[in-house]
């Protein structure tokens, strides 16, 4: 009788017509951060069954949001040193492919728009440009 008194149980509201009606449930604290936030009660004037289920969902709140982390990922790689230099090393690998790519791409843009204000023959700028764009050929066809 008395494990009974100090059992806490959480029953949740649902279907009145359901057949599990008045059995126990397991509740899945709500993803409202307002509703996590500190009580500026009493400790003593809560009730246990109220300060039973905060503690489960704050837990559970913060479980969640390791698991989003993914830091079991992290902590495996720091006890893996060859997976993590094998993985640095294909990262560095694209980034510089990537970073080739992306100023060809660009240097290439610069030099058609170049070669666009060239054409349009204008005072100073016009023959500044020309000279750009003749070396920047020149050098292209030496190598």
């Amino acid at each position: 009788m008395e494990d009974q008194k100090n059992r806490i149980s959480v029953k949740t509201s649902g279907n009145k017509n359901s057949p599990d009606k008045g059995m126990e449930k397991k509740v899945i604290p709500e993803e409202n951060p307002e509703r996590l936030t500190a009580d500026h009660r009493n400790p003593e004037d809560i009730p246990l069954e109220e300060k039973m289920n905060t503690m489960y969902r704050l837990t559970f709140e913060w479980a969640h949001i390791l698991e989003k982390s993914r830091i079991y990922q992290y902590t495996e790689l720091l006890y893996s040193p060859w997976t993590l230099i094998w993985k640095n090393i294909l990262y560095g690998a694209a980034r510089g492919v990537g970073i080739a790519l992306g100023f060809t791409f660009f240097a290439a843009t610069i030099i058609y728009v170049l070669q666009v204000l060239g054409a349009l023959n204008l005072p100073i700028i016009g023959d500044y440009i020309a000279d750009i764009v003749r070396i920047v050929q020149r050098q292209l066809e030496f190598k």
